[in-house]
């Protein structure tokens, strides 16, 4: 055999080996890919079920994050002291108010009552008592019961507890112009003004003093807006 065929076996097995190196390689290549995918898999899987502790501890630090007490400054004067106080709660409805007491309560009662009800106002009285309100969409059950809406002796537009001739004034809303009324509203109307309008819900008391804040003198419109 001489160098030429030696040579030539030689690289015809070289071939062999290399071919089957990048064989062994590929297939290496792909069972390593295979393995971190399923480890990715196999973590993102635990991430999943751990989700629910990932939005708890995002929850702690928000609510570590949150001011401890209402940014408001009746309160921060009332947290200075540790006295014990008188706390009333007025239920403001769109027809009507309604005023209760809650008790006695320490500084710290009437802070976290504020956060319970971030939406409701309040103030320190002249006597030291604190007063809050809560504003509602609604009637209040005076008004449920007995609310009109009629004019006064003043020609002021009014909501009443019973009947205009009754004179119980719950609340005076705005002067109106009586004489442009008499001029171009019918006797009907006028009349039904003067009886009062009995108000059944809030879309009924809204359409009352809509009507009649045409009739409403400039400067106590300018008053009513203001309110």
């Amino acid at each position: 055999m001489n160098i030429f065929q030696i040579k030539k076996q030689l690289r015809s097995r070289w071939k062999r080996w290399r071919r089957a190196i990048w064989t062994i390689s590929a297939c290496g290549l792909v069972a390593m890919m295979a393995w971190i995918g399923l480890l990715l898999s196999e973590q993102m899987e635990d991430l999943m079920t751990k989700e629910p502790i990932v939005q708890e501890t995002l929850g702690m630090i928000m609510d570590a994050a949150a001011p401890s007490e209402p940014p408001k400054e009746w309160v921060e004067t009332l947290m200075k002291t540790d006295q014990a106080r008188i706390v009333h709660l007025n239920k403001i409805y769109t027809c009507g108010e309604e005023s209760d007491v809650l008790g006695i309560m320490r500084p710290e009662e009437v802070a976290s009552l504020l956060k319970e009800h971030p939406d409701w106002e309040g103030h320190l009285g002249a006597g030291g008592d604190v007063w809050l309100d809560e504003r509602i969409n609604g009637l209040s059950d005076i008004c449920k019961r007995n609310g009109y809406i009629g004019i006064d002796n003043m020609g002021n537009l009014s909501l009443f507890e019973g009947p205009p001739k009754k004179e119980k004034v719950l609340k005076t809303f705005f002067q109106l112009d009586v004489e442009t009324m008499e001029s171009v509203l019918p006797d009907e109307v006028l009349k039904q003004l003067q009886e009062g309008i009995r108000i059944q819900d809030v879309e009924e008391y809204n359409s009352v003093l809509s009507t009649f804040s045409d009739y409403a003198l400039e400067q106590t419109e300018k008053v009513m807006q203001q309110n």
